[in-house]
């Protein structure tokens, strides 16, 4: 039991410590790219002002920096990202951009400090946009020196890395900190990598660059393995997480900020710079202004997570820690028994006495069948106003 008695996870994690010794290690810090890689999902578009309250709510939860958006893209994308870098927000606001002059010229005009510098490294990223390898490393370096000469600093992120060639993708790196570039991104763009790869790339990446340049980990969630990703980069020394609110993102999306940081913080003991108690607010405010909905047993922010219809679950529903993996104080949820077909006695019990009502001893079968025939009947839960109707009509002789 960890984080005051809030986390309940099991005591093998000890034999997974991150650091000989079990040293605590330095704290993990997001790069969020929700505003814009998150808004890359299919069917998302959000507006200039919906991105500058979604920085500051990002801003409230902790995040170090934010990717305010990619402005050479649109005449709103560059709006936004005025808006943002004008805010006075205490988080760093970064850039994207391409290793392209117009990419960085723009930036420039807008004021940016700070960006990303991406170009194609992998054979077949490299043979879809016609670029050969020699002309990559010419054109990434000649990027970082004129962001430099504008004075932004730069993290280079190479695309496709993970399928790159190990030599190139060696020679990108160094020619761009060569030219400039102060911090480097491991990018599994197509999420192809398992967290074994993931582990012993991040840990390539940390010999050839040394040990005072920072390494972030971005990484897609094609094969439901982001979260997982994200945690073996950190163990091989990476210490920027780039990822995105509710995982969202293009295909099947990015790691996703609350997975990676409750599971370092509970599982692995690492600290990160986040406000947990934050993070299902700030789902809720990206999701209802993205205008999609999200699996309700999503992992941290799920609408679920801390609802129990199952009887024999409510029977323990008094001791947290029997049925849940962390406090819902943790995350700022809250904790209620729901009623439908799965509902028992205990459950009733707990729900009257939620609401104020009493069961008679010798009715409490009755209310049960009828509980449960209504939400066979709605293929649903009960509201609360329906139970006490079943209640009230079981109070009649």
């Amino acid at each position: 039991m960890t984080m005051d008695g809030k986390v309940w996870v099991s005591k093998l994690n000890d034999r997974a410590a991150f650091r000989p010794g079990g040293a605590t290690p330095s704290p993990v810090r997001f790069y969020d790219t929700t505003l814009r890689d998150g808004e890359q999902t299919v069917g998302v578009v959000l507006t200039p002002q919906q991105k500058l309250e979604l920085a500051r709510a990002l801003d409230d939860l902790g995040i170090s920096r934010i990717e305010a958006g990619f402005p050479r893209v649109s005449p709103d994308d560059a709006e936004a990202f005025a808006m943002i870098v004008r805010a006075g927000l205490r988080a760093e606001i970064w850039g994207f951009a391409r290793a392209v002059r117009g990419d960085l010229e723009e930036l420039a005009r807008l004021g940016a400090r700070a960006t990303v510098i991406e170009i194609p490294c992998s054979p077949i990223k490299l043979q879809a946009y016609g670029i050969s390898a020699p002309d990559s490393l010419l054109r990434a370096a000649e990027a970082v020196r004129l962001a430099r000469q504008n004075g932004m600093k730069v993290a280079f992120f190479p695309v496709d890395g993970t399928r790159a060639n190990l030599e190139h993708l060696r020679a990108l790196y160094l020619t761009t900190l060569e030219a400039g570039a102060e911090e480097v991104v491991v990018v599994d763009t197509i999420g192809v990598c398992n967290p074994e790869a993931i582990e012993f790339l991040v840990g390539q990446v940390r010999e050839w660059v040394g040990p005072a340049v920072p390494i972030h980990f971005h990484g897609h969630d094609d094969f439901g393995l982001a979260t997982a990703c994200a945690i073996a980069a950190v163990r091989a020394g990476a210490t920027w997480i780039q990822a995105t609110i509710n995982g969202m993102g293009e295909r099947a999306g990015n790691a996703d900020i609350a997975e990676v940081a409750m599971a370092l913080t509970c599982l692995y003991g690492v600290p990160v710079e986040l406000r947990l108690d934050k993070i299902r607010e700030v789902s809720a405010r990206v999701r209802a202004a993205s205008g999609y909905q999200m699996e309700p047993w999503k992992p941290v922010v799920g609408e679920n997570l801390f609802l129990r219809e199952s009887g024999a679950v409510a029977s323990q529903f008094h001791i947290p820690e029997a049925i849940e993996p962390f406090s819902a104080d943790l995350v700022s949820a809250r904790r209620a028994i729901v009623l439908g077909k799965k509902s028992g006695v205990d459950s009733i019990e707990i729900k009257a006495r939620e609401l104020g009502l009493e069961i008679a001893a010798d009715k409490k079968a009755a209310v049960l069948a009828a509980v449960k025939k209504r939400g066979i009947e709605k293929r649903g839960l009960l509201t609360d106003n329906e139970f006490r109707e079943i209640v009230a009509a079981n109070r009649l002789p």
